[in-house]
């Protein structure tokens, strides 16, 4: 049998990762394949390596194919792929392929940062507002309001600011309305 051709990251990032030559000992043909097919498949010029990773790493989440990403995870950060970009796949695919698979791949992504040191801290993401606040839709519907309301009209608006917005375009909650 020969050596493991393994790397002290993939061995550290990974307990069950396969080496090239594990696959040689059950299955020679599937190792050759993985070997010469595989890399051709690399070199197509219709994408970029970088590019091919996250499409590889992103098909290996979804599918929840975590033997495949340790070699993976490398294989995109040795292409350029950013930590935070790998981050953001897990997060993004989370809500598209299920939360199971993104949080298998997070535990893989982690030793692998582990094993490469990436710090966590060099890829937490700025801080996401989901929601706009009360005082920016009660301005958008000012500006909404004096652009489109014919201002001969007069009355009173009793629907709740953010579905009166929304919905109608008009003034925020109860607020009367004259012309000028």
């Amino acid at each position: 049998m020969k050596p493991s051709t393994k790397t002290n990251a993939q061995s550290d990032a990974f307990s069950s990762l396969l080496t090239l030559d594990d696959i040689r000992t059950v299955a020679p043909a599937l190792a050759r394949y993985t070997k010469e097919t595989l890399a051709d498949l690399w070199k197509r010029p219709g994408l970029s390596a970088r590019d091919r990773s996250l499409v590889t790493i992103a098909a290996l989440i979804a599918r929840n194919q975590t033997t495949e990403l340790p070699s993976q995870f490398n294989r995109a950060l040795d292409n350029g792929v950013k930590a935070s970009e790998v981050s953001e796949v897990m997060t993004h695919l989370a809500f598209y392929s299920g939360w199971a698979n993104a949080m298998s791949a997070v535990a893989v992504a982690k030793g692998v940062f582990r094993a490469r040191r990436i710090e966590p801290i060099s890829f937490l993401p700025p801080q996401v507002r989901f929601f706009p606040s009360i005082r920016r839709l009660r301005r958008n519907a000012r500006l909404l309001w004096s652009k489109t309301l014919d201002p001969s009209r007069q009355e009173l608006c009793n629907t709740p600011a953010i579905r009166c917005f929304m919905t109608f375009g008009c003034a925020p909650h109860s607020r009367r309305v004259t012309a000028a």
